[in-house]
């Protein structure tokens, strides 16, 4: 059977991207945040995933305010690059694995979660920037992905519980499918920052390091804490944590499993103006 045999958590600032692609990692300002990374990009070639079940937000490009799906589950054989202003960046199509997500899809909406399938999408730094923070300027990426892009853009979001609880559903999904596959499951955006208003460039270092101690040892406290103190301690923008909770649902741990293993853990002020977490827990 297809198994989750780790979760990743990263940050998917799109200054980073921007520095990828105009070559401007061993720059001064940068080098600290990309060296973070490199334990990563080693890792992930001796793990080898066949899959990444990639949760990440939509930044208005494949959606905007005519339609806001709160899940919504890319199903297609590949994804297109978007262009989010400044043309597509220049990093490979991404392959999706039809078949797997078919079945997510049809196993997840049988346990009474509502997804939006989506057979035609594009997407963006909040997909492509993982992609390339974990495995670097390759020419084609040595995986398929599964997007799962999540409302944390327009209000009613969902809860913190509700994503954790969904994770669980897609560690279940993926564990009924007959294909041996390695399956990673990856949990994007954040940390702390806050893009307009007074409190613009917020950046809460105490918090941020508060919550990678508690996704790790006490998850399933951790999913009920309310959006508010996410907006209160992190900023506007720090709502984009509750994806990490649809990876953490999905480690065994959380079904009564072996205790996961850190991996890697790192964090980074600043990159733009956001605050930059990393984590890497596998299962045993």
């Amino acid at each position: 059977m297809a198994r989750i045999t780790a979760s990743v958590y990263t940050s998917h600032v799109p200054a980073i991207g921007v520095a990828l692609d105009q070559g401007k990692t061993h720059e001064p300002y940068w080098q600290p945040l990309f060296d973070g990374y490199e334990f990563a990009k080693n890792w992930m070639r001796q793990q080898q995933p066949d899959v990444v079940f990639l949760v990440y937000n939509d930044h208005a490009t494949a959606f905007d305010l005519d339609f806001i799906p709160t899940f919504a589950l890319g199903t297609a054989a590949e994804f297109a690059i978007a262009d989010e202003g400044w043309g597509p960046r220049p990093v490979p199509k991404v392959i999706g694995h039809p078949q797997l997500a078919a079945h997510i899809a049809h196993s997840v909406i049988q346990q009474d979660f509502d997804l939006t399938l989506v057979n035609r999408l594009v997407v963006d730094h909040g997909l492509t920037v993982p992609l390339s923070l974990m495995f670097g300027q390759v020419s084609a990426w040595p995986c398929t992905v599964i997007p799962l892009a999540v409302n944390v853009v327009q209000y009613p979001i969902p809860s913190g519980q509700r994503c954790f609880q969904l994770g669980q559903a897609i560690r279940r999904a993926v564990e009924s499918f007959d294909d041996n596959l390695n399956v990673q499951i990856w949990g994007t955006g954040g940390m702390s920052h806050q893009l307009q208003g007074a409190r613009a460039g917020l950046i809460n270092q105490p918090w941020d390091q508060r919550f990678l101690d508690r996704l790790i040892s006490e998850p399933a406290q951790l999913a009920t804490l309310p959006h508010i103190e996410y907006v209160r301690e992190a900023g506007s923008e720090g709502i984009e944590l509750v994806m990490w909770l649809i990876a953490r649902g999905a480690m065994d741990d959380i079904a009564g499993g072996p205790t996961v293993t850190v991996r890697q853990r790192f964090y980074h002020v600043p990159a733009s103006n956001t605050a930059v977490g990393h984590l890497i827990l596998e299962n045993s």
